[in-house]
């Protein structure tokens, strides 16, 4: 199976390559638009800023938007979650794939770094065995969307934050698989295997 990792300049991709090497695949990362429409599975991944995202991906919107139309999957990390949405109070905006927005968090501690337990909403094919699972989190927004049937996964940090969501062929992370230890590298997994039969 080939991964490709739909380069739009963030900096973090070269340890998403490393997780899912580990994981047993390859992945290439590109900017090409014809191997974004090939390969059997894309991940959007990212840190930073989303305007700056958004803007690094525009040359890739219209097939990652293709994509989506014809079931085909996508997968988003952190930032790249966020890209799967639409208006951001950080500024920007997403590709709009999934209703709903990027808000800033509202909490104490800004941004949330560290250790939390996944709470699963329901059943998930990318969070299978992962319910109470320790992963790793470094963001100061997060998603809200529009149908609460999208959360598969939230965790408390001063209230309930939006910690993965899934829609057929689209799902998406706030936590960082890569930085998530064993609960990172059953997350890669199931993500292989759910893009494997949707």
């Amino acid at each position: 199976m080939k991964v490709v990792l739909a380069d739009y300049g963030a900096g973090n991709l070269r340890s998403v390559c490393s997780a899912f090497a580990r994981a047993g695949e390859q992945p290439v990362v590109t900017t090409d638009p014809a191997e974004v429409a090939a390969a059997p599975l894309v991940v959007v991944a990212g840190v930073g800023h989303l305007a700056r995202a958004a803007a690094g991906l525009v040359p890739l919107a219209d097939v990652l938007r293709e994509r989506v139309g014809a079931g085909r999957p996508v997968f988003g990390i952190c930032v790249g979650l966020q890209l799967l949405f639409g208006q951001s109070e950080e500024g920007g905006e997403g590709l709009g794939l999934l209703a709903g927005r990027v808000r800033k968090l509202d909490a104490g501690t800004v941004p949330h770094m560290g250790w939390n337990e996944l709470e699963c909403a329901r059943p998930s094919r990318i969070l299978d065995g992962l319910d109470g699972a320790d992963v790793y989190f470094a963001h100061s927004y997060a998603v809200q969307p529009d149908d609460d049937d999208l959360v598969v996964a939230r965790v408390d940090h001063a209230g309930a934050v939006v910690a993965a969501v899934e829609d057929g062929a689209l799902a998406g992370v706030q936590f960082h698989p890569e930085r998530s230890g064993a609960a990172g590298a059953r997350l890669l997994d199931n993500v292989l295997q759910w893009s494997r039969s949707v």
